[in-house]
């Protein structure tokens, strides 16, 4: 299938806004990138912005989409916080330049787009509050501090987009299942890890994310 020139721009400014920030980003550069001229470029993609926030929404939806189903198939809060480990692995591992944008370029969008990412990011991150505040009302989870290991399980999950390779040690889904073993001691968990990266993450992956896994 042939591509169009709006996907070549898509991709142009996810390469770049990854590799060089959105600031660090000239329209020349995704021109020169999209093989387009710099007076058409507009013509794909409106304004500079209007393409970051297109890129950072379309993931976060995925992202909330594919926890969504995760969690509704997940029994007890356990499987649950398993199920979000993996996914997050997955898609920074299988996507690692269009989640390095949405993790580290909100600050550069206007106020009304920069509150329509966060809602969005607000949504994905509840599920994971969510299963880890069950969790701990259950007695499955001892964390005293429910919301800041929530923080440092995303911020350790998102830096895999950052350096993982096929080529690595460990094929993907062993790395999801260690994760997701660091993810249950961090929260101290007791139950087993279980297995993770396992089929049923994969899938949703794949059909949300559109990517073979």
């Amino acid at each position: 299938m042939a591509v169009t020139s709006r996907e070549r721009v898509r991709a142009a400014a996810v390469k770049l806004f990854a590799a060089k920030g959105f600031h660090g980003t000239g329209i020349r550069d995704l021109a020169q990138e999209a093989e387009l001229s710099s007076a058409s470029l507009y013509h794909y993609m409106g304004t500079k912005e209007d393409l970051l926030v297109e890129i950072m929404t379309t993931a976060l939806r995925r992202l909330v989409d594919a926890a969504r189903q995760a969690v509704d198939e997940a029994t007890g809060p356990a499987d649950r916080v398993r199920a979000l480990v993996a996914l997050h692995v997955l898609a920074h591992a299988l996507r690692p330049a269009e989640t390095r944008v949405v993790d580290n370029e909100v600050d550069a969008l206007s106020d009304e787009p920069r509150d329509r990412v966060v809602r969005l990011r607000d949504d994905y991150e509840k599920l994971w509050s969510d299963a880890i505040e069950e969790g701990v009302a259950a007695g499955v989870f001892h964390t005293t501090h429910p919301a800041v290991t929530r923080l440092a399980l995303l911020e350790m999950c998102n830096g895999v987009a950052r350096w993982y390779s096929p080529r690595g040690p460990l094929p993907l889904d062993q790395l999801a299942g260690h994760y997701t073993e660091l993810a249950l001691r961090a929260l101290g968990c007791a139950c087993p890890a279980g297995v993770s990266g396992s089929r049923r993450e994969r899938e949703i992956v794949a059909k949300v994310w559109g990517v073979p896994v």
